[in-house]
């Protein structure tokens, strides 16, 4: 119990100063985008190769398409050159956050993610911070349109330490992650071994020290 209450003491100390940004998941709520010709993608926590994370300033991971198999937004070291087939991924910039670069289908070759910039109305793909979701679309030569944009089916942002899901990481996350583990509310067991201890604590902790982007 005394490690328990020096580790939410920590905690408490380590929320109020942290600066510090990381990957995002996606929402396990929200994890589809749709392609007229290829059907859903799913972007979300599927088995196989490593999910999807919007990271500083790039994306990597792989998208599963049931009718198109694996498609590799990059291997997570970008933002990516994507001057040649080994140095390819998907990055975002700008005041808008738009993507851009390359993404790979084994089955579907490459992935323009600037292609919505050509669509018309133009409508260039970008990473809504302020909504945490994905916009806009994106374009195959081999499979036409992909589109990020709808108001149902879309691919969600998930900060995992935004308890409030208020967008900002501060004391009242930590405060409703107090009040969740001192009930045993099961939303503060943060590590998924259906015990409450200094190991949810602390992954907390770390989930928030890592930050929001």
């Amino acid at each position: 119990m005394m490690n328990t209450r020096i580790a939410i003491l920590r905690l408490v100390v380590v929320a109020l100063t942290a600066t510090a940004s990381s990957a995002q998941l996606i929402d396990p709520k929200h994890t589809f985008a749709w392609g007229e010709n290829v059907g859903f993608l799913n972007w979300g926590n599927t088995p196989g190769p490593a999910v999807p994370q919007v990271e500083s300033g790039f994306l990597s991971g792989f998208i599963w398409g049931e009718n198109v198999g694996w498609i590799y937004l990059g291997d997570g070291n970008g933002p990516y050159a994507n001057t040649d087939h080994t140095t390819f991924g998907v990055n975002y910039s700008g005041p808008n956050n738009n993507l851009s670069g390359y993404a790979w289908g084994e089955n579907v070759g490459w992935i323009n993610f600037s292609g919505g910039a050509l669509a018309a109305p133009r409508n260039p793909a970008k990473v809504d911070f302020a909504a945490r979701r994905l916009r806009g679309f994106v374009w195959g030569e081999n499979i036409g349109w992909i589109n990020l944009d709808d108001d149902r089916v879309y691919v969600g942002l998930l900060c995992a330490a935004d308890l409030t899901q208020d967008g900002i990481l501060d004391f009242f996350d930590v405060q409703l992650f107090l009040n969740w583990f001192s009930a045993q509310n099961p939303s503060a067991d943060f590590n998924n071994d259906g015990i409450f201890d200094f190991f949810d604590v602390q992954a907390y902790l770390n989930a928030f020290s890592a930050g929001c982007l």
